[in-house]
């Protein structure tokens, strides 16, 4: 038995080499990390984090100081399907969702990453393993950038191993959001996987209406066109806009998945490891994607996403979004060709540069 002995959470504010900006946020300057650093009564450790886009960050400390320690100290860090249960349950009167959720989650990427240590073994190889190279795109905050940014974007992106883009729509006006499309799609030619994504910018019919005009550029998907609270919008969308949909990022539980995918609202599964709850309910969220022949994908982390995927058979891409923290982690994510790779080393691999982030303490 593995007992927790110790509980450390960090709070830190990760400045942006540049504002960002997509449909709904507005102007994003920094990403606002919590991390947690969890030991048993052998020393063993395990690390896990969120990250929110620059509010709330306090109160996901809160949670992680206070209470998480009061639940898990002393507990069995193996069990960890019971320690989410008992986690979900003792914070749900005041939980099922915002910064509640996403301190689980932090709590169940941290325990998955000790459990794998423990047993000498990469996560994806804990969790089953499938193929450790993972199809991966380049997900840009790129709403304001002119047709011409969005291509230097683009190229950089290219040079750096990419081999699928998206790009962020929204704009005020559907012709704006056309013409950046049009002038992509020219510059990576027929057949170059590319998706779009609007922010939940639009109303069910504005969406079905942007779908339609965007259908002669060969989407792979169209992300999150409306409010994550309308399942049956969304299937309005999948059935009427002509496009496949991936949506879940503000998704916050396996039960709120399940609702999709049963109402067939989304074609594309997309949870988000570090707000779902963590690696437990991704993990059942894959799986229940999988029963319904559907293809999983990724929002955010991907430093541990890449993991999860690559587990996954119905695994379709990883986005690498890094929202700057690369800078402060030893060995970032690596693409080849397309392909981003899971480490080989036990655990997730993620080691943070700790003085570095003291730097930036929130």
């Amino acid at each position: 038995m593995a007992k927790l002995t110790a509980f450390e959470p960090g709070f830190f504010r990760i400045p942006l080499p540049q504002v960002l900006t997509d449909s709904t946020h507005g102007e994003i300057n920094a990403f606002e990390l919590n991390t947690i650093r969890i030991r048993d009564a052998d020393g063993a450790e395990g690390v896990g984090y969120t990250y929110t886009v620059g509010r709330n960050g306090a109160a996901i400390d809160a949670i992680l100081r206070r209470e998480i320690p009061e639940i898990f100290l002393g507990d069995d860090a193996d069990a960890i399907e019971r320690l989410w249960q008992k986690g979900w349950w003792a914070l749900h009167y005041g939980g099922r969702g915002g910064p509640t959720v996403l301190a689980l989650s932090a709590i169940d990427i941290a325990l998955w990453d000790l459990k794998a240590k423990r047993a000498r073994l990469p996560l994806w190889v804990y969790l089953g393993g499938f193929d450790p190279r993972v199809p991966c795109y380049a997900g840009g905050i790129d709403l304001e950038l002119s047709a011409d940014e969005l291509i230097v974007q683009t190229k950089d992106n290219l040079a750096k191993g990419h081999r699928a883009i998206k790009m962020k729509v929204g704009r005020a006006r559907l012709s704006e959001d056309v013409a950046k499309m049009r002038a992509l799609r020219e510059f990576l030619g027929e057949g170059f996987p590319l998706m779009a994504d609007a922010n939940m910018k639009w109303s069910v019919d504005a969406a079905i209406r942007a779908a339609r005009a965007f259908q002669p550029y060969d989407l792979t998907w169209l992300e999150e066109p409306t409010i994550p609270d309308d399942p049956e919008g969304h299937a309005r969308i999948v059935r009427e806009g002509g496009l496949p949909i991936a949506a879940g990022e503000n998704l916050r539980s396996l039960w709120e998945f399940k609702q999709y995918i049963a109402a067939g609202a989304v074609t594309y599964p997309e949870p988000d490891v570090t707000n779902c709850g963590g690696v437990t309910p991704f993990m059942k969220i894959a799986h229940l994607a999988e029963a319904f022949n559907l293809p999983i994908t990724s929002h955010g982390a991907h430093d541990v996403t890449v993991h999860l995927l690559a587990a996954c058979p119905n695994r379709s891409y990883l986005e690498a979004h890094g929202f700057g923290l690369d800078r402060y982690i030893a060995e970032p994510l690596r693409i080849e060709e397309g392909f981003a790779v899971a480490p080989d080393k036990p655990g997730h691999g993620i080691v943070f540069d700790w003085a570095g982030l003291e730097r930036v303490k929130a």
